[in-house]
């Protein structure tokens, strides 16, 4: 009991860390003289009201919940009750249920000035589940609100130190990064942060049009860098074939019948007569 209250002056009134849940559970040896005679009369009460008071005195938690009982705004020893049947005593005892369930939320839309001095839109979503029933209730009052509000800061300062470049191709890794930050926030309440994800990234209208212009520039550009070297690609191949013609004069003939042939595949009234060019030299010399 000693080492409880050293804990709770370093840390301050009311205030636990996950190390003090079995001191945070007090006995209830510490309620008092006093409280001891209120407990007795409460029983009393109990005892000369039944049965009608047991149906006031037992209480049900689902598999999910579990329940933390105060008894003159002290926790009971053991903590967390449940789940099923638990009893309480009237006028001293009073009780909290809190989910265990994960528990998603969305983390509205918002507006971050990225590193680079570009205005975006981000939202994601928070997986989380409450670890210790008993921290989520004694040391934070509404734990829901307070891990949306931190998610949402939490987002705006990580995208803070990021490039636009980063924040669209580093989901993954700004994700995680959130996801320690918020789970070492949130361990004094209680609270496991299980999975963070970054859902999109709205750029303005004029940056989408920029960059699509810059994309289609970059790919226009590509093309044509594509094109010249097929081209020189091409005329390489033709000074090759044109010394390969030259050593055999028939290697020209056959040139011919081949485009013949493929002429009329085509199914056209083209007809092409390929004479030798020796023919040809014959006639010009006449």
């Amino acid at each position: 009991m000693k080492e409880c209250k050293r804990r709770e002056r370093q840390s301050g009134p009311g205030r636990y860390s996950s190390h003090d849940v079995e001191a945070l559970e007090n006995p209830d040896s510490d309620i008092g003289l006093c409280g001891w005679l209120l407990v007795g009369l409460s029983v009393m009460l109990m005892l000369v009201t039944l049965p009608i008071s047991i149906w006031m005195c037992i209480k049900i938690v689902k598999e999910y919940e579990r329940a933390i009982i105060f008894r003159l705004g002290r926790i009971l020893r053991g903590g967390a009750k449940g789940p099923g049947l638990f009893f309480i005593l009237p006028c001293t005892d009073s009780f909290i249920n809190v989910d265990m369930r994960t528990i998603t939320f969305d983390i509205p839309p918002q507006e971050v000035l990225t590193k680079d001095s570009v205005t975006v839109s981000v939202d994601g979503v928070v997986y989380y589940r409450v670890q210790n029933a008993t921290l989520a209730v004694a040391n934070i009052t509404n734990a829901d609100a307070a891990t949306r509000l931190l998610a949402q800061t939490t987002l705006r300062n990580v995208l803070g130190t990021k490039n636009l470049a980063e924040i669209l191709s580093d989901r993954e890794e700004i994700a995680h990064s959130m996801q320690s930050t918020l789970d070492d926030a949130t361990d004094d309440w209680g609270i496991k942060v299980e999975r963070v994800e970054i859902k999109d990234v709205k750029l303005p209208l004029q940056l989408q049009r920029a960059m699509a212009a810059e994309a289609e520039a970059t790919r226009e550009a590509r093309a044509k860098v594509i094109a010249a070297e097929g081209e020189m690609n091409a005329s390489r191949a033709l000074k090759e074939a044109s010394l390969v013609i030259a050593e055999s004069p028939s290697a020209l003939q056959l040139r011919y019948l081949q485009t013949l042939n493929t002429i009329a595949a085509e199914k056209n009234s083209t007809i092409i007569f390929p004479l030798p060019l020796e023919m040809m030299q014959g006639l010009m010399k006449h």
